[in-house]
């Protein structure tokens, strides 16, 4: 039965840490994502799980410490923003490459400088290619929803990968929302117990985690990593489908919303397809063929699911909250357009950068890029590719 409450998105995250609970939890504070740790050692403190909270010096620490814990064969998880994620910058390949189903809560904000503690996807992006598998929320519910979740796909013997779990800060993060929680035993039950096939102190079975590898012996390792990777798009499907019987939420790799008919789609990630979503209604009842498709998983990133859902629109709008300083666009923007090439799907689309440092993204902006595609569709009007949205003159 669903419990109906009020939450923000660190509080959801942390409801169902403590829902889970997991064996180990090492953490440092930052903001963004201070309140998960606080309010999970507060959890601990009261009795509610039996989760070992590790207090640490840093955040490099802090998931070194995971690593640790995972590899003696313990379920564990930590959580942060920012500056702390690049910290861990190491750790990441690490848990990856030795393929521990570690779960990180990711509190987006911007990496310095200049020094900002507010929403955009620089840190999230910045470890797109560290082996982690990658889930964005939209909301607080989302969040919620999506830590549930990760354990069953980390866990999972086709994939055994760690998983981040993406929210942007402040707007999802802090702000409170209406919320449906599962029951604790419901969720315990989809989650299950950690029962590893291999770990250090597995008694009479030594392993060795982390040693040196020879030339002859890295290549093979690092495509089984990816083979891995490639395994967890049917897993996360298989997943969402098991927790849609308990929830009733449906999830996908990205969700759809009035594409299906769509001349004109919007692709992005996060928060901001709440407002992209109204602004593609106001549209419609305008006469234009607005859509919006919000990525939810990043990695794997779904080309192939991704190209063939765009490929009747008459133009995409590619939004980035992030900046790859590549000077042809951002991630979304490069892989969009690489997955619609390789698939042979020759539709127009232009790359857009926003909501960098937190800056407002509204309606009106929607409104506007909505405009552009239009009037290059129907009018010729040249669109300026990889433009900023909101830019002070």
């Amino acid at each position: 039965m669903a419990i109906k409450d009020r939450m923000s998105g660190n509080e959801a995250v942390s409801y169902a840490i403590r829902q889970i609970n997991p064996d180990v939890m090492p953490a440092f504070p930052i903001t963004p994502s201070t309140e998960i740790p606080q309010l999970v050692s507060a959890y601990i403190a009261n009795g509610e799980m039996d989760t070992e909270f590790i207090p640490v010096e840093s955040e490099h620490s802090s998931m070194s410490a995971a690593i640790g814990a995972e590899a003696a064969g313990a379920r564990s998880l930590t959580a942060t923003s920012s500056a702390g994620l690049a910290l861990m910058w190491e750790e990441l390949l690490l848990a990856a490459s030795n393929r521990m189903p570690v779960v990180l809560a990711l509190v987006n904000r911007t990496l310095s400088g200049p020094i900002n503690i507010n929403c955009d996807h620089s840190d999230g992006m910045g470890a797109r290619d560290t082996g982690w598998i990658q889930i964005y929320a939209e909301n607080n519910q989302e969040a919620y929803d999506n830590f549930i979740q990760a354990y069953p796909i980390a866990e999972h013997m086709d994939v055994h990968l760690p998983v981040m779990i993406c929210q942007d800060g402040f707007i999802t993060s802090h702000a409170v929302e209406n919320i449906e929680l599962l029951e604790d035993k419901t969720v315990k039950s989809f989650v299950g117990e950690y029962e590893p096939k291999e770990y250090l102190l597995n008694p009479g079975k030594p392993i060795a985690v982390g040693p040196y590898s020879a030339s002859g012996y890295v290549m093979e390792a690092k495509k089984n990593q990816e083979i891995a990777m490639e395994n967890a798009k049917d897993v996360i499907l298989s997943v969402a489908k098991r927790f849609g019987k308990i929830s009733g939420r449906s999830y996908g790799l990205f969700e759809e919303y009035r594409t299906a008919d769509a001349d004109y789609i919007m692709v992005l990630i996060g928060s901001a397809a709440g407002t992209a979503k109204q602004a593609a209604d106001d549209l419609r009842e305008k006469g234009i063929k607005a859509g919006i498709l919000k990525v939810r998983v990043f990695r794997p990133f779904p080309a192939k699911e991704l190209a063939e859902a765009l490929k009747n629109c008459k133009m995409a709008a590619i939004m980035d909250r992030c900046e790859s300083y590549n000077g042809n666009g951002g991630p979304l923007g490069c892989e969009t357009d690489a997955a619609l090439f390789r698939h042979k799907i020759a539709i127009e689309t232009v790359n857009y950068i926003y909501g960098l440092g937190g800056r407002d993204f509204t309606v009106d902006d929607v409104y506007a890029v909505f405009q552009e595609m239009e009037d290059a569709v129907l009018h010729g009007k040249k669109v300026e590719q990889y433009q900023y949205i909101g830019l002070r003159k």
